[in-house]
């Protein structure tokens, strides 16, 4: 038996419903997905990931970062129908000041930041209305985030937890990946704790959610909400290729991978583990690197102009949402991607989540 979900405050954004659709890679959570999830009472968000190279290829028009990164926030607003949305941030990306920049002045209602603990955030620039929520993957990450944000006078205005079953890149080790426990099960009361200790900071729990009663069941852990990704990527709103979605329809347990150098090759060239198909195209290609882009840094260099043994994830990945047609796509995912038998509108899928059916 499904439970309606309760509602959601944080900071000036209040949700009818505690879900938030979890940005996705390069080209997936665009307007179209993340306004169609605000739009039915959740919490619908962009990933600015290689937002100028869309927006340049989509409206036939060079634009710069700042450009594009509000373009996207005023292009989601509209498809919410004004509902707030947010925008993920990944701290790994080159250029993340001038995209935290553009949507503090779009006012965009949030800013989700994670790859990497984003340190410097609210010292970018006075937030005003726009809430600042970090990605952690432990009570320490979450506490040394606080504490430092301390010296700029500012508390999250809320923090999602991030466990090893989610898609994409993960913020633990190779090998605590599989480890019951860094499981988001046992991590959820250290952070909980934390939270508490520091005023009662509101805690989102994402990374292998998959029903209602899965959110359902962390809601009585004790969070606040649940972000969920993997879900919403077998949406007709989602902007990827047809070709990724049914990858992703088309997937059994056994397609789905953790790459990670040394350990994988070739690996993400940021670093960090990064959950895929091993079906995709740039994957199997094991091709020399072509990066032309530099998206994803590891220490100011992006490994993959360097050596074949990293993945070029900007042009996989900007294939994958239909801007390179001459590259070969990348395509990342959770835990769960073998689970998705259909691809289905956002409204039916929220009605689903929300408990609403």
């Amino acid at each position: 038996m499904k439970e309606k979900l309760p509602g959601l405050k944080i900071k000036d954004i209040i949700l009818d419903y505690c879900l938030f659709q979890g940005g996705m890679g390069i080209g997936a959570s665009l307007g179209p997905l993340s306004g169609g999830v605000s739009k039915k009472g959740g919490f619908g968000i962009i990933s600015s990931a290689g937002v100028q190279g869309i927006v340049s290829y989509r409206d036939k028009k060079k634009v710069d970062l700042y450009t594009a990164t509000r373009i996207e926030i005023e292009r989601a607003m509209d498809f919410s129908g004004g509902r707030p949305i947010g925008i993920n941030i990944m701290y790994a990306l080159a250029d993340y000041n001038v995209m935290v920049k553009a949507s503090i002045d779009a006012h965009v209602p949030a800013i989700i930041s994670g790859a990497g603990l984003p340190l410097p955030l609210p010292g970018i620039q006075s937030p005003g209305d726009t809430a600042l929520i970090p990605i952690v993957s432990s009570a320490r990450a979450a506490e040394i985030i606080i504490k430092r944000w301390e010296n700029y006078h500012y508390r999250p205005d809320a923090i999602v937890v991030e466990g090893p079953l989610a898609g994409g890149h993960l913020g633990f080790s190779f090998k605590d990946i599989n480890n019951p426990e860094f499981s988001l099960e046992k991590l959820l009361p250290q952070v909980l704790d934390i939270a508490h200790k520091y005023g009662d900071i509101p805690v989102i729990a994402a990374g292998g959610i998959y029903t209602n009663e899965d959110i359902i069941k962390f809601l009585r852990i004790g969070v606040s909400g649940v972000q969920m990704a993997t879900r919403f990527f077998a949406t007709d709103e989602n902007s990827a290729t047809q070709t990724y979605k049914q990858a992703v329809v088309d997937c059994n347990e056994d397609d789905i991978m953790v790459v990670s150098h040394p350990d994988y090759i070739p690996a993400s060239p940021c670093g960090l583990p990064f959950r895929i198909l091993k079906s995709s195209p740039m994957y199997t290609a094991n091709r020399a690197p072509k990066c032309n882009k530099g998206y994803i840094l590891q220490n100011g260099n992006c490994k993959a102009k360097e050596s074949n043994e990293y993945l070029c994830a900007c042009n996989g990945l900007l294939a994958s949402a239909g801007c390179e047609p001459n590259e070969p796509e990348l395509f990342t995912v959770g835990s769960n991607a073998y689970r998705i038998k259909e691809i289905v509108p956002v409204a039916k899928l929220m009605d689903e989540l929300c408990g609403l059916e």
